[in-house]
């Protein structure tokens, strides 16, 4: 088993958390706007409010903290800007997910900072500007922030025997899905944008959230890092925990769960 090196307090995970609702500001600002949406190379869209929070997201990440380690993000990284990161910390940055939740004005946008070591989250900041939610995960457990509110222990429920609580994305929903939730025998199903997703379950108000889709590790590392100090799992389908620093930095299918045993 790896061990964890790094410390992660509660003043670090809030200097975090200040961060992205710095870049969650100027994303809402963007979003205010006309703006206009332009096709990336792999075919995703892209807005000015996705570079803008990363370029508040990455100076910041390398100026203001303690701890410096290589950033992997997810503009920067299209563009080819990808740190060395083996044998070492890094940090894996998405600094607005949920781009076509931004573009449809549906709110269910996050920016996503997760650190990474030894191949696992070892901290996790979610925040969703339009709703003012903040997820933050680490050693001292995992907390949610809303509004003006202090920060609030959260942690997932116990997994029920039948009617589980579903999640499935609402952009990226298929027909494979559903046939992969069958034999679970679930009681609700709601969608949800972006790593809402993972949070919902993180908080015990859901149970089950599968990915049988590609994403890449931006995508996922905030989010898992909430839920695995919530007391949850992400796994792949082979029941291996999601790994981080993977060649090429996709993902493979996963399903994010709450405590307890999947019983099919």
């Amino acid at each position: 088993m790896s061990v964890t090196i790094t410390p992660i307090t509660m003043d670090l995970m809030e200097q975090v958390a200040n961060i992205t609702r710095r870049a969650g500001a100027e994303i809402m600002k963007i979003y205010a706007t006309d703006f206009d949406v332009v096709t990336k190379n792999d075919s995703s869209p892209v807005t000015a409010a996705d570079q803008a929070a990363e370029d508040i997201i990455l100076p910041a990440l390398e100026s203001e903290l303690s701890v410096k380690f290589p950033i992997v993000s997810e503009e920067a990284a299209s563009k080819g800007n990808i740190p060395d990161v083996e044998g070492t910390p890094f940090w894996l940055v998405d600094p607005l997910y949920g781009t076509k939740e931004f573009v449809s004005r549906n709110g269910e946008f996050t920016v996503n900072i997760g650190l990474i070591e030894n191949g696992t989250p070892i901290m996790g900041v979610v925040y969703a500007p339009t709703l003012d939610l903040m997820y933050i995960g680490g050693a001292p457990g995992a907390f949610l922030n809303e509004g003006s509110t202090a920060f609030a222990p959260i942690s997932v429920r116990p997994m029920p025997d039948t009617g589980l609580i579903a999640l499935v994305s609402r952009s990226h929903r298929t027909p494979e899905i559903d046939g992969f939730l069958a034999p679970y025998g679930i009681g609700q199903e709601f969608s949800a944008g972006s790593s809402l997703k993972f949070c919902r379950v993180a908080e015990g108000k859901a149970d089950i959230y599968p990915r049988l889709g590609r994403t890449m590790e931006w995508d996922t590392a905030a989010a898992h890092g909430v839920l695995k100090f919530a007391g949850g799992h992400v796994e792949t389908l082979d029941g291996n925990d999601l790994s981080y620093g993977k060649p090429g930095l996709d993902n493979p299918h996963f399903i994010a769960y709450g405590n307890g045993q999947l019983k099919v």
